[in-house]
């Protein structure tokens, strides 16, 4: 039998086990709250941190310590400026024919294509008797003022490294309207299926005597298969303009694109000397 005064004594004790318990609790939960609390900041202290140094290096932040040591970082890429003229007054002619123009150069002469253009003039030392037909076509093409006006539409800089003309319509699409046949594909400045800086070839559609007015200009070493019509070679002045025009990049910035640089012939004209 409980007395009246030792069940008061167990229900005391047992209000303050409860207490305990309850207190005991709110430890843990104010502790967990804490935690949570503290990650919280911390999270944020580190993105502030990273914020900060990013405008330290990029030099966003004015109230940086002046006497901070930081590393400066390297400049966003941005597009080259221009390095070239605005074009001559005129526009591109839109002329085709239906056949390769008949033979009127003498195989046997010198022949110089110069291209007026709008980064400098580039002239271009002719292969006469190893490439007759191309150089034939370029001397009648040239007489109708078909490259006049064109611009040069791509510029490669990744792999191979040339610029390309001859396209009236500036789409790498265009031609005359007649082909050529292959030329010259074994010249003894083709070696390892190297295409030598100052190289003037043709282009083609991947398919034998399939040039038609399109050539590129090698401004460095390039490998490509024996497949082009090396018609001729670039000057040296030429060169120093081909380089500018490479400096400036192209658009794409893969490697494959139209040149920054405004380049537009002007002016083709070929000579005999």
């Amino acid at each position: 039998m409980v007395s009246q005064e030792q069940r008061r004594r167990q229900l005391a004790r047992e209000k303050f086990l409860r207490q305990q318990q309850r207190r005991t609790e709110a430890r843990r939960k104010s502790r967990t709250r804490n935690s949570v609390i503290a990650a919280v900041l911390g999270v944020v202290l580190v993105g502030g941190l990273g914020l900060y140094t990013t405008g330290a290096l990029e030099g966003d932040d004015d109230k940086t310590d002046a006497n901070a040591e930081v590393t400066p970082s390297a400049a966003p890429a941005s597009k080259a400026p221009d390095p070239c003229d605005k074009p001559a007054e005129g526009a591109v002619k839109s002329q085709t024919w239906k056949k390769e123009p008949a033979m009127s150069i003498d195989k046997s002469a010198k022949y110089t294509m110069t291209l007026d253009t709008t980064c400098g003039s580039i002239d271009l030392a002719l292969k006469a008797s190893a490439a007759p037909h191309t150089v034939n076509s370029f001397a009648f093409l040239a007489d109708k003022g078909y490259l006049d006006h064109s611009k040069c539409h791509r510029l490669t800089t990744n792999g191979i490294y040339v610029l390309q003309c001859g396209d009236p319509t500036g789409t790498g699409t265009g031609g005359p309207g007649y082909t050529i046949p292959d030329e010259n594909l074994k010249d003894a400045s083709l070696k390892d299926n190297i295409y030598p800086a100052g190289t003037v070839a043709m282009a083609n559609t991947g398919q034998k005597d399939s040039g038609g007015s399109q050539f590129f200009l090698v401004y460095q070493d390039s490998q490509l298969p024996p497949n082009y019509t090396p018609f001729g070679t670039v000057s040296e002045a030429g060169m120093a303009v081909l380089k500018k025009i490479a400096g400036a990049g192209e658009n794409t910035g893969a490697g494959d694109g139209a040149p920054n640089a405004t380049v537009v012939i002007d002016k083709a004209t070929v000579t005999e000397s």
